[in-house]
Order: C-alpha cells, then structure tokens, then sequence
C-alpha cells in the first residue's frame, strides 16, 4: 500500500511540474506576443508616416512637371529651374517608395509564429 501512495504522489508532483511548465512556456509566449504588437505598432506608424511622405512628394511631383510643361515657353532659365525640382521631388518619391516597400516585406510577428512551430515540433516529438 506504501508503494501506491508513493507512485501517485511521485504521478501528483510530475502532473504538478508538467502543469509549471506549461503555464511558463504560456507565459514567455504571451510576454513575446505583447513584444512583437509592441513592435507591430511601430513599424504601422512607420509605415503610415513614409505612406504620407510618398503622397505628398508625389503630389508636389505631379504639380512641378504641370508647372515645368508652363515654363516651357520662353523665359530662359525657368524651364531648367522647375525641371531640376521636379527631378529633386521625383527623386523623393521613389526613396519613399522604395522604403515602403521594404516595410511591407516585413513579416508581422515572425518570431511569435517561430516559436510556436518550434513548441509543436517538440509536441509532435512526444507522439
């Protein structure tokens, strides 16, 4: 009779160390999942500011070549002034494209969705 008690106590204290683990492995993935929103956030407002920054230059792009088509006519140095700010401006907007799409590549929560193919290989292990 000893022996039952002392197996399901040693059955109790690994059911109890199982459960430890368990709700600690939860926690870390939840403490990376706030890191990573935290994250997530960042780069949306960063992406938001380069998305404005892009409109806009385009914007002052589109009415600088309207201007430079004006300009055109006669008046000497006009023509090469308006054309070199709308290269100046064209040359803005594709960096902030560029940037854009350099954020957009990003993958949100990589290291969130990592881990946890990670935890189910492990799980897939004990099968």
């Amino acid at each position: 009779m000893a022996e039952d008690n002392d197996h399901q106590t040693g059955l109790g204290a690994l059911a109890g160390r199982l459960g430890r683990t368990a709700l600690g492995a939860l926690g870390n993935r939840a403490e990376l999942l706030a890191v990573e929103w935290r994250q997530e956030k960042a780069r949306l407002t960063r992406l938001l500011l380069v998305c404005i920054a892009l409109s806009f230059l385009s914007m002052l792009t589109a009415v600088l070549f309207t201007a430079t088509i004006i300009f055109l006519f006669p008046e000497g140095a006009r023509l090469y002034v308006a054309a070199g700010f709308t290269l100046l401006y064209l040359a803005g907007a594709a960096v902030a494209f560029f940037s854009l799409m350099s954020l957009l590549r990003q993958e949100p929560f990589a290291e969130t969705r990592k881990q946890l193919k990670k935890d189910q290989s492990l799980l897939d292990a004990f099968e």
